[in-house]
């Protein structure tokens, strides 16, 4: 063996030390090669990790804001009558907005189930603590259509603020914009909203101009005690109606529209309406009711000056009312109307001449539904020194128009098996011959006008808030009832149907407005869905009534307002806005002057309408065809305004559910 000084002689030792240092080399190689190999699988997780945290795809999101806003705010600036479409739009634009956040939103999974579940919790969680008047309003959507545009601006601004916030400041803040703008709708009120979807908010707290009213006190002389009958909706259980003792009527030759007592309608002896239209019967009896003597909103005998800048209008009293979206009938001095005052809803008897309150009937009774509030819908109707009073939970009262003194009282659900409808008994009273025609909703009942009792039941056409409306069509009287499936018509003295007609056959069908007959014997109806009006032409033959559709227009679509016939022509609400239509053909000749939802009377004898808009103003505007004139306009009574105006003679009645008042209107030629 050698020594190590002889192997390093001989250059062994250097060459073992270069040996090592290879084996070093190679295993330091491998081993880098393998830490690389070890490295690959790291990155791949670390590249999956960052594709995870994208950042948020935050456009869609606020695109979609803006157009939800600019839909369910802007619009109906621009346009009133896309009020619907921005409804639409808002809830439309909260279900995008969902849509967006799950799908392609690129948060998180955990993050996008957690808001939506959130969302869902803070809406269920304030439900039962908002006012009634929110979670019962627009047929219990109300809150959603009003929580969800401003929920979804403050999440998109959240998502836009908090992408650079920590995990708890972010979890915080998202907690904040979900919450907040669902739990501030606890501290608010509505007072119900226009045809237009405006809200009369209010907070919570402050007092309705009802609850004002009531703290001013009673100015009334009390005609009779409180009875117990139902109250709001029909939900409990209706009392059995009990007439009070039988009463014979006071038949004067000033009542247009009253026979003798206990006589039979006779169809024979003449049409009541003929008997109506004599002019001392109309001067004496000045207004009986909804809409006037022929419930068709016209006025004869009467021309106003029509230059309000040299004549305006002159105010003779103005006073506070309980709510109600009754109109007037006018006797002599005294306006006849009904209103609710706290839990009594009230026939209230007035002077027209002061204003000042003569007396009133109270019963215990109160109906309210938050789209139109409280109070009853009908207007009375004087006949016969009587006054027969309908209520929107179903009383109907018999009272002494003298003094309110009761002569008998039906509970007219209870008689027709009929629930109280969504927005109340609507129907005014209509007394043809020896009888007082109400309608149940969609089925008319009638009673004797002496004694209260019952005489006849009319066939069931479900939904319904429009009037009885008596019509000699081919000179033969009939009721005719605008319900839930079109038209039908009976007979004034059993009841029997005459003729029906179906123009719809919609669940939501609601019909509210008065048909109307054309010089040449048709009849205009609208479709209970503000969406047209049809012309149907009547006829009598050998084989019975025959009904046969003219033309159906959408040119004119009322909801609940009113329409009259003049010349050839229809005029009325389409939508918002007045407009004209041919009778011909159902074409339009103009539309213009916005107005709201207000109601509207024609001056027939000088080609004139006289309307209140939605917002109390009154209006001139010429009943031309040619083109939309207005000629006049001022403001008259505050507030929302969706009852019928009166003019008798040059005395001009306007009220709403909070104020009513009386002008003096210049007549022409003086």
């Amino acid at each position: 063996m050698l020594s190590p000084t002889a192997a390093y002689s001989i250059g062994i030792e250097p060459c073992v030390n270069d040996g090592k240092q290879a084996l070093n080399r190679r295993e330091t190689t491998a081993r880098q090669q393998t830490n690389s190999l070890e490295a690959v699988p790291m990155r791949i997780v670390q590249s999956k990790e960052q594709a995870s945290q994208k950042p948020l795809r935050l456009w869609p999101g606020v695109v979609i804001v803006v157009v939800q806003w600019a839909a369910r705010f802007g619009a109906p600036i621009l346009n009133p009558d896309f009020t619907a479409y921005g409804v639409l739009a808002g809830v439309g634009g909260g279900m995008a907005l969902v849509v967006w956040w799950l799908f392609f939103s690129r948060a998180a999974w955990g993050e996008r189930l957690g808001v939506l579940a959130l969302m869902i919790a803070a809406m269920a969680a304030t439900w039962p603590f908002l006012d009634a008047s929110i979670s019962t309003g627009a047929m219990g959507f109300l809150f959603p259509i009003l929580a969800i545009p401003g929920l979804s601006l403050a999440f998109v601004l959240w998502a836009a603020a908090s992408r650079r916030m920590s995990v708890g400041l972010q979890r915080t803040t998202l907690a904040a914009a979900i919450v907040l703008p669902c739990g501030v709708w606890t501290l608010i009120r509505t007072g119900g909203f226009t045809g237009s979807f405006d809200n009369d908010l209010a907070w919570r707290w402050t007092a309705t101009p009802e609850q004002r009213l009531l703290a001013q006190g009673d100015e009334f002389f009390d005609s009779a005690p409180h009875k117990a009958v139902d109250s709001v909706r029909g939900e409990a259980k209706p009392p059995a109606s009990v007439p009070a003792t039988p009463v014979t009527p006071q038949v004067t030759s000033d009542d247009p529209v009253a026979a003798p007592a206990g006589k039979p309608f006779n169809a024979a002896a003449g049409s009541p309406l003929d008997f109506a239209r004599g002019e001392a019967a109309a001067a004496a009896l000045d207004w009986p009711g909804f809409r006037g003597r022929d419930r068709d909103g016209v006025v004869r005998g009467v021309r106003i000056n029509t230059d309000w800048s040299a004549s305006p209008p002159i105010e003779l009293w103005r006073r506070p009312i309980g709510p109600g979206w009754s109109s007037f009938a006018v006797h002599g001095d005294f306006l006849y109307t009904q209103e609710q005052r706290g839990d009594d809803e009230v026939v209230a008897a007035y002077r027209v001449s002061t204003g000042e309150p003569v007396w009133k009937h109270r019963d215990r009774a109160r109906f309210w539904e938050s789209n139109g509030g409280a109070g009853p819908r009908a207007t009375p109707t004087f006949s016969g020194g009587r006054l027969y009073a309908f209520g929107a939970t179903g009383i109907l009262n018999a009272l002494d128009a003298a003094d309110g003194r009761v002569v008998w009282s039906r509970n007219v659900g209870a008689d027709s098996h009929t629930k109280v409808p969504d927005w109340g008994f609507a129907s005014s009273p209509l007394v043809v011959g020896d009888l007082v025609i109400v309608a149940a909703a969609g089925k008319l009942v009638a009673y004797e006008a002496a004694t209260g009792d019952l005489r006849w039941l009319g066939p069931d056409g479900g939904a319904g808030y429009s009037s009885p409306h008596l019509l000699a069509i081919h000179g033969v009287p009939q009721i005719l009832l605008l319900d839930a499936h079109g038209a039908t018509s009976v007979a004034p003295g059993d009841g029997a149907r005459l003729w029906e007609l179906a123009v719809t056959s919609s669940a939501t069908s609601m019909p509210i407005i008065q048909p109307a007959l054309t010089p040449d014997g048709d009849v205009l109806v609208g479709d209970g869905q503000a969406s047209g009006i049809y012309r149907i032409a009547v006829s009598q033959g050998t084989g019975g009534w025959a009904v046969a559709e003219r033309w159906k227009s959408t040119a004119l679509k009322p909801f609940f307002n009113d329409f009259v016939v003049h010349k050839g022509h229809a005029f009325g609400f389409d939508g918002s806005i007045l407009a004209c239509i041919d009778l011909a053909d159902g074409t339009r000749k103009w539309k213009g002057g916005r107005y709201g939802n207000g109601q509207l009377i024609l001056l027939a004898d000088q080609d004139l309408l006289l309307v209140v808009s939605e917002e109390g103003e009154l209006a001139l505007v010429a009943a031309a065809s040619d083109k939309f004139t207005e000629l006049a306009r001022i403001p008259a009574i505050e507030g929302k305004t969706w009852n019928h105006p009166v003019l008798t003679g040059d005395i001009l009645l306007v009220r709403n559910g909070e104020e009513m008042a009386a002008f003096r209107l210049s007549l022409a030629g003086r």
